[in-house]
Parts: structure tokens; sequence; C-alpha cells
């Protein structure tokens, strides 16, 4: 079983920048791709970046502007937002899966941080 906790949301101006944060228990992070994913009000969750090893990949919305990482030794992946804009409003959630998936079917789920850009 794997936990996960986020932290890290808040209200910015648009141009501004956030560091999410995702706590990861019950498995090492070798073990699993781990992902962010957002879900708009009204909106279907979507993905946002995943990291695999060093490999990392995006939404074409967010290339440029987000950052993916992670620290194995701290068991903390990461998301580093960059020049947000009033549509990156929405809960992000961290999640962890076995394969890699560029769409929502992903095992484990975090709660959820809000997010809002205000223009």
């Amino acid at each position: 079983q794997v936990q996960l906790v986020e932290s890290g949301g808040g209200l910015v101006q648009a141009g501004g920048s956030l560091k999410l944060s995702c706590a990861v228990s019950g498995r090492t992070l070798q073990t699993y791709v781990m992902g962010w994913f957002r879900q708009a009000p009204g909106q279907e969750r979507e993905f946002v970046a995943s990291i695999i090893g060093s490999r990392t990949y995006y939404a074409d919305s967010v290339k440029g502007r987000f950052t993916i990482s992670k620290d194995n030794a701290k068991n903390m992946v990461y998301l580093q937002m960059n020049n947000l804009k009033p549509e990156d409003t929405a809960v992000y959630y961290c999640a962890a899966n076995r394969i890699l998936r560029l769409s929502p079917q992903y095992d484990y789920w975090g709660q959820g941080t809000q997010v809002t850009v205000s223009s």
C-alpha cells in the first residue's frame, strides 16, 4: 500500500510560482511511476507530468513552465510551477502507478491540493 500526501498549494497571481510537494510512504519511489494530475471544476482529471527514473514527461500545456522532480532519499516528489496562468487553476493530485501512463488510471492517489491563479 502507498500513501501520498500533497502540500504547497495556494493562491498566486498570474506569472507567479508555486512548488508542490508529495510525501510518499509505504513503498520506495524507485518502485513506482510518479505523476501529477489536475482537475478543474466541471472538467475531467488531466495529466500534468510524470517521472520514472530520470525520465520526465509533460503535458503540452505545461512544458517549459513546470518541472517534476523527486528525491528518492526523502521519498518526496515535487512539481515546480513557474509562470502560472489562470487556466492552471485546479486541484492538483499526486499519483503513483507501477507502469507509465499519461492518463489518470493510476493505482494510488493523494487527497489533492488546491492551486488558484488570479489574473
